[in-house]
This record gives structure tokens, C-alpha cells and sequence, in this order.
């Protein structure tokens, strides 16, 4: 059954992808969206039947490296962590195969873009089912690939080709780390399976791994170089430059990105690592402050896009920052709760934006839209229970998931803490500004594209469908999962799947929070939505009046704090520069224009003549091979009578 979860999406691929064009568009679409239901249902199956918790097997499938001291098999680790991710990964990814096969239906490359689909789906499924680092790092390349793929989908745009190839380099980055990171466990554990590391992970406590004349601690190297990965991967601060540029994908694209694939590669596995994660103070204290920073940097952003996949694409940014900051605090379990609440209702927000920009006639301007609740009535509801989830509505899946987080943070010993636990709140009041002035601008007032409100129209039942299971996730999957990732059942539910030290009792110690620290984010949810009320419904004019006014901190947050202009002046720029000075001067000059007729002409002339002496005659070459062996000897005997 585990092998038919993980192999059926690449199945899919492998039949849209060679044989696409001769069985037609409709048949790749059938083919493929049924296989990842398949998996689904399978993915939903494993996770009855492991008890829900404490349940752990490995399948080999074969052994694939064996150098030296290296042995590394081709293996499915099966535990809780795994079968949590199985059904986020298949259950968004089937529904967003679903709703494709309605948005994309114009679209000619249709095979094309269904295989991409799926191989973006058994490379994350690979990622997840890894039993050790280096087959985590095949999945996890995979995800890159299909990013890049998928991201340039349109290739005919330049823009779409930028934004792909940004993410491609953006995440090497990331990955550089991750790879040091996995040759540091090797190194240090020697061994690069789970078990094994896992097991040899107390006795690196004290050890040291020397560099730059200087010894620093082995655990704390490891976590930090790991989770370099994982900030690139999930687009955390200073590595995030990548994400919003990733819209220029289709939207079932960015759906599959931000709320099953990709981006929470990085939480999966520094909740996998979490043995290694545990040795360290210092690393969950670069942890916190990292990720409390993403929540709050990305959600100013969001007050003031306008584009509205945007709006979402810095929504994930910043809640990604929100998981983050539960693993610092040493609540991985949480961490994962609200990645498994988060697939849901960011599923069905960018999926409802998709269907906005389907009754739109593609187009993606907030400023562009309103009045489109009348038009689009079963989106607007879906979109308002997305918007409900995600600022923390009570009783929604993000009120359990969010404000489990942000009580994790203040009731930690991080050192960061303190820092986390404001960020978080303040950035729960950003949330629910910005979702609520998304509502607002695009479903109430008056339409401001009168042409294309007059052709808006309602999505087919192959896109509102996912649209409406979604909604039930977003709804309901806090409440019936809350006991599992925070109650008292989790030590049980996690056994064998996430560590916790003997000293980390975050889990018991939210329970005790002051009522105040307790309830405070929901005030800040209920601001956030007063606020924006108020400037887009009551009063429109205030918003444009207070831009006018703060213009300096408008043109801040409207161009993303400009990192990439940052980024450009300090390293797009010089790396240009040194590329134009090593063709003209390099290249040109030195290799092509030195002497009479160049460097180059010199050495195609050389090698001319030794290619002359290639006859095929192995007479020739046996002469040839006489005379080097009778060089070699005269050399030997004079140099070395020299010598001695």
C-alpha cells in the first residue's frame, strides 16, 4: 500500500508525460487526477490504521549506495509524521488535480501540465517517506525541479521565466546548507539513516567540529546548517525573495506550492530532525527569532499588495514563519498542527482566488474588481470561510493551530520568546487586516471593471467542488485534530516520530498560560477586522488619504521593504559585472585577441597537428608508445642518478 501511495502520482507522470499527445488532454487529466485520489485514499487508509499514533515500519524497496563506509538503502520510513504528511500532500494535490482540470481547460499543454502535477507530487511523497538525509535530498531537489517547471509553465512569458528561474537559484542557496549540514552528520554519526543517526544523536553532546581555528559545537552546527535548507525551502527571511514571484505560475500551482508541497519541506524536516534540533539551545533560539520575524516582515507586506494571489502568496510566507517559531519553541508537534490546518484553508484561499480570476477573465488587480459577491456567490462563502480559518476565527481550524503557536512561544524558554510571542500577535492583527481587505476589495462595493463584472460568472462544479471539501478541512480539522498534535494523547501520537527532551514540557505548560496572553490574539483578530471594516466598507477614502500621508512607509512596505532591490545593487549587479569583465577581457581579449591571431587559433593549430598523428594504423601508436617508454627511461636514469 505505501509503495502504491508513493509510486502512483509517478506513474501518472510518466503516462502524461510520454504518452500525453497520443492519448489526448482529457485522458492525461482522468489519468492522472485519478491515481493521486488512489493515493489519497490509500494515504487516508495508513493513517486509520496506525492507531493514530505510536505506529512505525519501514519498507525497503533497495539497496542504492554502497561506498566504502556509506551504505545508503532505498527505503519508506512509515511513522505518524509520515502519514500526517501523506494526507496533506495526496488530499490537496488530488483536489488541486481536480479543480485544474476546469481552470486549465483553455490551455493546449494540458498533458504537459498534469505531468508536472504529479511529478511535483512524488517528489514531495519521496520527501516525506525518506528514511534517510540523502534520499531526503533526492525528494527534495525534486520539489525544486517541478517548482522551476511549473513556476516557467508559461514559458512564452519572460516574466514567468524570471520568477522560475529566481526560485531555482534562490533555493540553491538553502540547499548548499542543507547539503553541508547532511555531510556534518555523516561525519560526525557516520551514517546518514535515520535510526542510526537518531540513535548516535545523544553522544554529540559535547563534541566539536573544528573550523577556522576554532571548535563549535557539533549539534548546533548540524541544526543551523539543516535549517538553512529549510529557510530557503520555506522561504523564510532573507531567503523569501522567491515566493511571491513564484505566482507567476498557474494557480493550481500556487495552491500545490504553498499549502501541500514545497514550502513545508522545511518545517517536515526540522520536525524529523528534531533529535538533533533538541541538543541545541542556540539553534531553536535562531529558530524563533527567524521565523517571528518572517511572520511579522511578511505580513506588513500584505496590508498593501494589490495583486491578489500576492496578497496570499505573503499570507503563507508569514504563517510559515508561525510554524517556525512553535519548533524553536521546542513544540514541534504543534508546528506540525498548524501546517496540517494551514494546508486546508491556504488551499482553498488561493484555489477560491483562482476561480475570482477565472470569473475575471484572468485578471488579478483587487483595485480592478469588487461587487463580485452577487456574481460569484459559492466562491465568495468559500472564500470568506478561508479568510475566517486563517485570521483565527474562534473555533475554526486556524484558532486552535495559530493560538496554540503563539501560546507555545510565550510559555517557551527560548531566549527569543518574548520577541516571538509579540511578532506572532501582532502579526495575527496584520492577518486579518489584509484577508479582510482581500473580502472586501474583491467580493463588496461597486465593480470598478464594468466588463468583466458583466461577463463574471460562476466556476464549473469540477473547481467548486474541491472548493467546498476544502472548506470542511478549514472548518472542522482543528477541532477534530486538536487533541492529537496538542492534547494529552500527542506523546502517544508522536511516539517514535518527533523527540522532546526530558527537560521540554511545552506541551503541559501552554495548558497554564495567563488568560490574557490567552486571548489576546483573538482581540488582535477582531482589530484587525474592525480596522479594515472601517477602511473599506465605511469609509473608503480613509486608506488612500493615510498612503497619501505616509508615502515613504506606503513605498517601504509596496516594494516588499526592497530586498530585491537590495539583492540586486550587492550581488546581481557585481556578479554581472565580473561575468562582462571575464568574457571581454578574459574571453575576449587574453583568449581570442593576444598575437597575431589569438590564444585560441594558436591552440586549434597545435591540436590540428596532434589529431594528424591519429592514423588508426596501431603500428603507429605502437612507435609512439616505444619512444614515450624510451623518454621515460632516459629521464629516469639521469634525473634519478642526480638524485641519489
Amino acid at each position: 500500500m505505501y509503495q502504491a501511495i508513493v509510486f502512483f502520482p509517478l506513474i501518472g507522470f510518466l503516462i502524461a508525460a510520454l504518452f500525453g499527445k497520443a492519448i489526448g488532454a482529457r485522458a492525461s487529466e482522468v489519468v492522472t487526477t485519478s491515481l493521486l485520489f488512489l493515493a489519497c485514499l490509500f494515504s487516508w487508509i495508513a493513517f486509520v490504521s496506525t492507531g493514530f499514533g505510536g505506529y512505525e515500519t519501514r519498507v525497503q524497496l533497495f539497496t542504492w549506495i554502497g561506498v566504502g563506509d556509506l551504505k545508503i538503502d532505498w527505503a519508506l520510513r512509515i511513522d505518524t509524521l509520515t502519514v500526517i504528511m501523506l494526507i496533506v500532500v495526496t488530499s490537496v494535490s488530488s483536489l488541486v488535480h481536480l479543480y485544474s482540470i476546469g481552470y486549465m481547460h483553455e490551455d493546449e499543454s494540458r498533458p504537459r501540465f498534469f505531468a508536472y502535477l504529479s511529478l511535483f507530487t512524488f517528489a514531495m511523497l519521496m520527501l516525506v517517506t525518506a528514511d534517510n538525509l540523502v534520499q531526503m535530498f533526492f525528494g527534495w531537489e525534486g520539489v525544486g525541479l517541478a517548482s522551476y517547471l511549473l513556476i516557467g509553465f508559461w514559458y512564452q512569458k519572460p516574466s514567468a521565466n524570471a520568477a522560475a528561474m529566481k526560485a531555482f537559484v534562490v533555493n540553491r542557496v538553502g540547499d548548499f546548507g542543507f547539503m553541508l549540514g547532511i555531510f556534518a552528520v555523516f561525519v560526525m554519526t557516520g551514517s546518514v539513516a535515520f535510526g542510526s543517526v537518531f540513535a548516535a544523536a545523544p553522544s554529540l553532546v559535547g563534541k566539536t567540529i573544528p573550523f577556522l581555528g576554532h571548535h563549535w559545537d557539533a549539534p548546533t552546527v548540524i541544526a543551523l546548517l539543516l535549517f538553512v535548507g529549510a529557510m530557503g525551502k520555506s522561504a523564510q527571511f532573507l531567503l523569501h525573495t522567491w515566493l511571491p514571484d513564484a505566482m507567476e505560475g498557474p494557480t493550481p500551482v500556487s495552491a500545490l506550492i504553498h499549502a501541500a508541497t514545497m514550502v513545508t519541506a522545511g518545517v517536515f524536516m526540522v520536525a524529523r530532525m528534531s533529535p538533533i534540533f533538541e541538543l541545541s539551545q542556540t539553534a531553536l533560539n535562531v529558530v524563533m527569532l527567524v521565523g517571528a520575524t518572517t511572520a511579522f516582515f511578511a505580513a506588513t507586506i500584505g496590508l498593501v499588495q494589490n495583486d491578489i494571489k500576492r496578497v496570499i502568496a505573503y499570507s503563507t510566507c508569514s504563517q510559515l514563519g508561525y510554524m517556525f517559531v512553535a519548533m524553536g519553541a521546542g513544540a514541534y508537534s504543534i508546528g506540525m498542527f498548524h501546517l496540517f490546518t494551514h494546508a486546508f484553508f491556504k488551499a482553498l484561499l488561493f484555489l477560491g482566488a483562482g476561480s475570482v480570476i477565472h470569473a475575471m477573465h484572468h485578471e488579478q488587480d483587487m483595485r480592478h474588481m469588487g461587487g463580485l459577491r452577487k456574481k460569484i456567490p459559492f466562491t465568495y462563502w468559500m472564500m470568506v470561510i478561508g479568510t475566517l480559518a486563517l485570521t483565527g476565527f474562534p473555533f475554526t481550524a486556524g484558532f486552535y493551530s495559530k493560538d496554540a503557536v503563539i501560546e507555545s512561544a510565550f510559555m517557551s524558554h527560548n531566549y527569543f520568546h518574548v520577541y516571538g510571542y509579540w511578532m506572532t500577535v501582532i502579526a495575527a492583527a496584520l492577518t486579518s487586516f489584509y484577508s479582510w481587505r482581500l473580502a472586501f476589495m474583491t467580493f463588496h462595493g461597486k465593480p470598478h471593471d464594468h466588463h468583466h463584472y458583466e461577463h463574471a460568472h460562476e466556476s464549473p462544479l469540477v473547481m467548486t467542488i474541491p472548493l467546498g471539501l476544502l472548506a470542511v478541512g478549514a472548518l472542522f480539522a482543528g477541532v477534530a485534530f486538536y487533541n492529537v498534535f496538542v492534547g494529552e494523547g500527542v506523546e502517544h501520537f508522536f511516539r517514535n516520530a518527533i523527540f522532546m527532551g526530558p527537560d521540554n514540557h511545552i506541551l503541559h505548560a501552554i495548558h497554564e498560560i495567563p488568560l490574557w496572553a490567552k486571548y489576546l490574539p483573538t482581540v488582535m483578530m477582531v482589530g484587525g477586522f474592525i480596522v479594515a471594516y472601517w477602511f473599506y466598507i465605511v469609509d473608503p477614502r480613509v486608506p488612500v488619504a493615510l498612503a497619501r500621508s505616509q508615502d515613504a512607509l506606503y513605498q517601504f512596505l509596496l516594494n516588499k521593504w526592497y530586498f530585491d532591490e537590495l539583492y540586486n545593487r550587492i550581488i546581481v549587479r557585481p556578479t554581472l559585472w565580473l561575468g562582462r569583465l571575464l568574457w571581454k577581457r578574459g574571453d575576449g581579449t587574453i583568449i581570442d585577441g593576444f598575437g597575431p591571431d589569438g590564444v585560441s587559433a594558436r591552440v586549434v593549430d597545435i591540436t590540428g597537428r596532434v589529431v594528424r598523428l591519429q592514423t588508426g594504423y596501431l603500428y603507429h601508436y605502437a612507435f609512439v608508445m616505444l619512444i614515450g617508454v624510451a623518454v621515460f627511461v632516459t629521464w629516469f636514469m639521469f634525473a634519478g642518478g642526480v638524485t641519489r
